[in-house]
């Protein structure tokens, strides 16, 4: 019986042998354990994790919900021509909205205005123009602190309870059942709550815009000596109806962009009671700086559209 030779492979030496780069992590310590990663790994997990939970899941989260808002928006003008819009629920989420952001919104635009006639006041007599003091805080209640307190309320009342219920019905499997029956989520539960936040915010804007505005005039003349015709003389100079409207189309947006982030937010909650929770709180997050930034390009692009030129 023959023998076959094999051809004879040269080995390198036990102490030399190659270890795959991947392997490396892999190796083990003396006692058994795991080598512990290094730091260069460390860091380079770490910034990957945060691009992943943070930049990355933001632009994903702002982006779902502008196209959620465009679907709705879409959704809100084929249920009107054909008839169809759900104005039952309409009026149901509107009648909520009020009751829960209405009486707060007075509330706070009470000392909204007094704290503004108290500043411009102070401003007005150090440079001696006491007679601009009502022209100041009008148009500062008008223009920037009627939309932004009627948004900011809307977000802390409406948003939080909208998100809230869309997302007990999300963990309870109501929208999947929704879903499951060929019913629009968005058509309808977005929808109707979008349409009321935006009514409900401008109405809000315009309830502001007197109580703010009354409230200065009475603080102004009654305690700070003020004369009232003149208070409503110079606010009256200076206002114009395009601020007025802009505050409204401001007032319009906002509670659009409100119940947008709301509903997306409880559309996407996950995680039961916990995750409703803290839904919640990214919501009203989300919307306050949403807000802030939308309200500093409407802001500037106002002001370069119609710019004043003097008195």
């Amino acid at each position: 019986m023959t023998t076959v030779d094999r051809p004879k492979v040269d080995t390198p030496p036990a102490d030399t042998v190659a270890v795959p780069e991947r392997a490396v992590a892999a190796v083990s310590t003396p006692d058994g354990a795991p080598a512990p990663p290094s730091a260069s790994a460390e860091i380079g997990n770490w910034m990957r994790g945060y691009a992943r939970r943070h930049p990355i899941a933001s632009l994903a989260t702002v982006g779902g919900q502008v196209v959620l808002g465009w679907q709705a928006l879409v959704f809100l003008v084929t249920d009107i021509i054909a008839l169809r819009f759900p104005w039952k629920e309409f009026v149901r989420q509107a009648a909520f909205m009020t009751s829960a952001s209405a009486l707060p919104t007075v509330f706070v635009a009470i000392p909204i205005g007094m704290t503004l006639s108290i500043q411009f006041a102070l401003l007005a007599a150090q440079v001696g123009a006491t007679s601009l003091a009502g022209a100041a805080s009008g148009l500062a209640v008008i223009r920037q602190g009627a939309p932004m307190v009627a948004a900011l309320l809307m977000a802390a009342a409406a948003g939080s309870a909208v998100c809230a219920d869309l997302g007990s019905r999300t963990i309870r499997e109501e929208i999947d059942a929704m879903e499951v029956m060929g019913l629009s989520v968005i058509q309808r539960l977005v929808v109707p709550r979008m349409v009321a936040a935006v009514l409900v915010s401008v109405c809000l804007t315009g309830v502001i815009c007197f109580v703010g505005f009354f409230s200065g005039y009475i603080f102004n003349v009654f305690v700070q000596n003020g004369t009232p015709g003149t208070f409503v003389t110079t606010f009256a100079s200076f206002a114009t109806v395009n601020d007025f409207i802009l505050t409204m189309i401001k007032a319009a947006v906002f509670g659009a962009i409100v119940a947008i982030v709301a509903c997306h937010k409880g559309l996407n909650t996950s995680g039961g009671p916990a995750g409703v929770a803290n839904a919640v709180n990214a919501t009203v997050v989300a919307s306050i700086i949403l807000l802030m930034l939308v309200n500093v390009g409407f802001t500037q692009l106002y002001v370069m559209l119609f710019p004043r030129t003097g008195f």
